[in-house]
């Protein structure tokens, strides 16, 4: 347990416009990580060894990305007793996101919503950034998360996703191709048949070169929608296999609003997080597990909130999790909670 209860803090924080709560707690993180007052927050880390796309993962929760777009905190992040932590989304080109406000909190769900649209300081900025961390000289893994500038047309988007891949690689243990967030405009529509197979295939030969070229494979993983139906959930899986992807992420956030009808904000666009999207995410990693059968690796992410949530999302077919807008309402002790509830259940099964 951290040695300062976050049940301390949150009532400051949400006392705050919410992206200026963020920006306060990953300047303090920054500031904080590799100190002594890093043990405010900090907890020990959860042994649960798990592997995956030939990786060791120490424990089966990790951060997802978004809360880091520019790999800022990784090692405060992950003193918070991640087992993994993945950053970005990052762009080519550094970019302002979208404009002010452009995230909000639904308490009464545990939810927020986001239309922050990739906001990040660039590749060249986030590539400094990580290799400043030391978070993997300590044996935890790191996932790097890029995606395509909002100026660039959606016919181009390939080449922003291999530029990002040229930049990235060597500092990597997984990357992740982010073709799921609502706040870039058109996005999603590369999780379509055709526009999928051919972004994953350059990608594919782009890897293949950068493994010769430094000697090591990276795992690539593709971080999808939870708003897919039956059909597109197997086409999808049917695309990450015949391209040899290592796994994928299931899910980033929902444009949909059933659940929060009536509530403030609900009417606000981007995408919804938190207690909300835990069902629907869980409903595609099952069709996805359906799909890829039993070795294919699936990180689960959407919705938790608890160490029920988390080992909701390992009954429905994950290998292991991550966790964002729970931190955000339940604090870094959420972390090695589920961690340790997770480990409990791979013991007894």
């Amino acid at each position: 347990m951290s040695l300062l209860p976050y049940a301390l803090a949150r009532p400051f924080l949400f006392g705050l416009d919410p992206e200026t709560a963020h920006e306060l707690t990953m300047q303090s993180l920054a500031r904080l990580q590799g100190t002594p007052l890093e043990w405010a927050y900090c907890n020990a880390m959860v042994d649960d060894p798990i592997e995956l796309a030939g990786l060791k993962f120490p424990n089966r929760v990790g951060l997802a990305a978004g809360l880091d777009k520019n790999a800022r905190c990784i090692d405060g992040l992950g003193a918070m007793g991640f087992g993994f932590v993945e950053v970005g989304t990052v762009t080519p080109k550094a970019q302002p996101g979208n404009p002010k406000p452009r995230m909000f909190r639904l308490p009464q769900a545990n939810a927020l919503i986001n239309r922050l649209g990739f906001n990040n300081d660039g590749l060249e900025a986030f590539i400094a950034n990580v290799r400043r961390s030391s978070f993997r000289e300590k044996g935890r893994i790191l996932g790097l998360n890029i995606g395509k500038n909002a100026a660039t047309p959606i016919e181009h988007a390939t080449s922003d996703y291999l530029a990002c891949m040229d930049g990235v690689y060597p500092h990597a243990d997984y990357v992740t191709v982010n073709i799921s967030s609502p706040n870039t405009s058109n996005l999603r529509s590369l999780q379509g048949d055709e526009a999928l197979d051919g972004l994953l295939a350059a990608i594919a030969r782009k890897r293949e070169s950068l493994a010769k070229l430094h000697g090591r494979r990276v795992p690539l993983f593709v971080k999808i929608a939870p708003d897919l139906d039956a059909p597109q959930v197997e086409a999808i899986a049917a695309t990450l296999r015949r391209h040899g992807m290592d796994g994928v992420v299931a899910t980033n956030t929902t444009t949909s609003r059933e659940a929060v009808r009536g509530l403030p904000h609900e009417q606000e666009a981007g995408g919804l997080s938190g207690s909300p999207v835990l069902e629907a995410s869980n409903v595609v990693i099952a069709r996805l597990r359906a799909s890829l059968g039993k070795s294919f690796p699936i990180i689960g992410v959407g919705g938790i909130m608890s160490a029920e949530d988390a080992k909701s999302k390992i009954s429905a077919g994950a290998d292991v999790v991550q966790i964002y807008t729970g931190l955000i309402y339940r604090g870094p002790d959420l972390v090695s909670q589920s961690a340790r509830a997770l480990r409990q259940m791979s013991r007894t099964r």
